[in-house]
């Protein structure tokens, strides 16, 4: 496409996975630092690969573009592309363009006057962008409205967003009544229910084994006289026997 004035770098405009875009090409051997990519920018519903220019490459490559700053704060003020389509932003604030053209073509009085207005439900723009006939099987009217996520259809009961493909202007009541029939055949949207944490289990109790009582020592009962004086007549005799079997043995060598 050409070289950017500032950069110096090569401009190229291709297809990718989430449609069109432009990007600069590194030079041959260069490097970029550990975590940075060659900048790119989505090319806008309107546009077209094959004739789009150098100049609005460029400015596609160098947004968020500096619409102005706010006369009262000093913040400034800034148009941009998002994850939700296009929109202004001053400091913390935002609110939603109407169309991607709209980030080069808003002046500081559109944005100002913009950023007056209430942000999302309360505000005028939540009116409807388009109006039709009575959808088929409702049997409500079918109006085009923009919402917080960008624009959508609805007939009061559903909710179908405009696909990225679609822009508001081109929205016909055919296509408007097929994205509602889309989205009542998909289903209202199931909500997650969080899994349940599967119970620790209780490891069982060991038992510890009964300490062994001492066995107490029986006392032994006291002996009376008579019982001690026939052990010991016990005891004689016995020694006297042992004695005189000693004697007949020698007698007898």
């Amino acid at each position: 496409m050409g070289i950017h004035p500032t950069t110096g770098k090569t401009i190229i405009a291709k297809n990718g996975r989430f449609g069109p875009y432009v990007t600069e090409l590194l030079a041959e051997g260069e490097e970029l630092p550990k975590g940075q990519k060659p900048r790119t920018a989505s090319l806008f519903k309107s546009m077209d690969p094959a004739t789009v220019d150098l100049d609005t490459a460029v400015a596609l490559l160098d947004l968020p573009r500096v619409v102005g700053k706010d006369p009262e704060s000093d913040a400034e003020i800034t148009a941009q592309n998002g994850r939700y389509g296009p929109y202004l932003k001053k400091g913390t604030d935002t609110r939603t363009l109407p169309t991607e053209d709209a980030i080069f073509s808003i002046d500081l009085a559109g944005a100002l006057e913009l950023l007056a207005q209430p942000k999302y439900g309360a505000r005028k723009a939540a009116s409807a962008l388009k109006e039709f006939d009575a959808d088929p099987v409702s049997g409500k009217p079918v109006k085009v409205k923009d919402g917080r996520f960008g624009p959508y259809v609805t007939d009061g009961e559903t909710n179908a967003t405009i696909p990225r493909g679609d822009s508001v202007e081109d929205i016909t009541f055919e296509r408007a009544t097929e994205l509602l029939a889309i989205k009542r055949a998909k289903g209202p949207a199931k909500k997650k229910t969080p899994a349940r944490k599967a119970a620790a289990k209780k490891k069982p109790a060991t038992k510890k084994p009964a300490a062994k009582k001492p066995i107490a020592a029986k006392p032994r009962a006291e002996r009376t006289p008579e019982q001690k004086a026939a052990t010991a007549a016990k005891r004689a005799a016995t020694i006297a026997a042992k004695k005189a079997a000693a004697a007949a043995t020698a007698a007898g060598e």
